[in-house]
């Protein structure tokens, strides 16, 4: 009896590490980087790109939207977004210092309360921050698309005063301006 007690462990151990090798190698929402580097500043930001797969993304908690208005959203999947600074900087007019910090959302229909939180290293982005953390929060305006987005990308373009942060899913596009200090 205990023979197949520990058989039965056992094949559960190996489903389990299974399982989680299986995850890493071949995730739903794959992990990437994105980086900028202009005049001194460098930003890279670490996150994870979920697919739309045909769903309702932002929307009415009732009409089954994936991420809802009002609700913290940690851009991307997975894990906490986190976005790293070589300088000071404006973040859409909000001053921030150099170092890493974990950024998330909370989108409404017309605009997104950005916020760069100073709780990095954590491992599950599905749980909130401590918002007693946060340094900067930032209202920006939504951005309708005339085409849609398949995976979540965060992109960067530089322009005449500095650089824009675009996220850009579905048919949405926020834009957060930042400028070397």
């Amino acid at each position: 009896m205990l023979k197949k007690i520990l058989v039965g462990v056992g094949l559960l151990l190996v489903a389990f590490v299974g399982f989680i090798v299986y995850s890493n190698l071949f995730p739903k929402s794959p992990p990437t980087t994105t980086s900028f580097s202009e005049n001194g500043l460098d930003i890279k930001v670490a996150y994870c790109q979920p697919f739309k797969k045909g769903r309702l993304i932002f929307g009415e908690e009732k009409d089954g939207a994936l991420q809802p208005y009002g609700k913290y959203w940690r851009l991307g999947a997975n894990a906490p977004t986190e976005i790293t600074f070589s300088k000071d900087i404006n973040f859409a007019g909000k001053s921030v210092k150099a170092g890493s910090y974990r950024m998330y959302t909370v989108p409404g229909p017309q605009s997104f309360l950005v916020s760069l939180n100073s709780e990095v290293g954590s491992f599950s982005g599905a749980f909130e921050p401590d918002y007693k953390k946060d340094i900067a929060k930032v209202d920006v305006p939504v951005i309708i698309s005339p085409t849609e987005v398949e995976q979540f990308i965060i992109n960067f373009a530089s322009d005449s005063i500095g650089v824009n942060m675009d996220f850009v899913w579905d048919r949405i596009i926020v834009r957060v301006p930042i400028t070397a200090q």
